[in-house]
């Protein structure tokens, strides 16, 4: 659905991006996560040709993105926190109004989605609360059933609730759609992204399925029956390796139940009890995010 060769974007000597390479699946919901000015944005409007890549190759809906056209423009979404509508306009008459841009409109969707967020017809767009803009920015990107969902940072400000049911509202009309989420705010995006992209300044540290991350990372204790130290030939996947007493603890990017206890027991004697616990998503970031500084320092 999408996809980056080695993009690269400067703004004078600035490097925003940098070799950027990675591929969105087919019905995936792809979450592209980083600090603010690690390059999301920028990432996203070059995908719509609202910049130029300086360097490098970007693909949406299969056609490149600097010759993308009103045809491919018409199947794709947008939902941001910082979404310009007519303000003037009330909630009923700017959905008349994009009724007539779009042959494929379901009416039904929009009733059905109207009744989940509760959006007051009446209200000018102008006087919604930021949590009723972005379920109105929604509301006006799905009827007209795009086959790619981009939203940015879509979840900034939004209190629990109002979280809740947007997620909702996405989710559950979802269907064959593809989403590309932007956000920094990682605990966010946990149970909803099917696959992740970690931007750091620019550079991709990695691209993996939700699944494969989860299943891969885990945080182990080592207690021993002596004072613990660190073991002279370190696990290329062992990461963040701390001694305190008794105890060893690391991080095991490359889990395996199996290889685990002998990896240990072959590099430390003493060994009385091994324990091994998943991680959460900003664990995993965190860690991946400073050994990657570490290792360019």
């Amino acid at each position: 659905m999408i996809r980056t060769e080695n993009l690269c974007k400067k703004f004078g000597r600035f490097e925003a991006l940098r070799g950027l390479s990675f591929d969105v699946p087919a019905g995936s919901a792809f979450a592209l996560i980083g600090a603010n000015g690690a390059g999301k944005t920028t990432t996203i409007k070059v995908l719509m040709n609202i910049l130029e890549p300086s360097r490098g190759h970007a693909s949406i809906l299969g056609i490149d993105s600097r010759r993308i056209s009103p045809r491919e423009l018409a199947q794709i979404g947008y939902v941001s926190e910082n979404q310009d509508m007519p303000s003037r306009l009330k909630v009923a008459e700017y959905l008349a109004y994009l009724r007539t841009l779009y042959k494929d409109w379901d009416t039904e969707l929009e009733a059905s989605i109207l009744r989940l967020f509760r959006l007051p017809l009446e209200r000018k767009i102008g006087n919604l609360s930021h949590g009723m803009r972005l379920k109105m920015a929604l509301l006006c990107a799905l009827p007209y059933k795009p086959k790619l969902l981009i939203l940015d940072e879509p979840f900034s400000g939004l209190d629990p609730l109002v979280r809740d049911e947007f997620m909702e509202g996405l989710l559950g009309q979802a269907g064959e759609l593809t989403i590309l989420i932007s956000s920094h705010e990682l605990g966010e995006i946990d149970g909803v992204a099917t696959h992740v992209a970690f931007l750091d300044e620019g550079k991709l540290l990695f691209q993996e399925s939700m699944n494969d991350l989860s299943d891969r990372f885990r945080e182990v204790r080592v207690t021993l029956d002596a004072e613990a130290t660190t073991p002279s030939l370190v696990p290329n996947g062992w990461m963040q390796v701390c001694t305190a007493g008794n105890v060893l603890t690391f991080i095991d990017s490359h889990y395996s139940e199996t290889e685990l206890g002998e990896q240990i027991r072959s590099r430390i004697q003493g060994v009385r009890a091994i324990d091994s616990q998943r991680m959460a998503l900003r664990s995993i970031f965190t860690t991946l995010a400073r050994t990657a500084r570490d290792d360019a320092a």
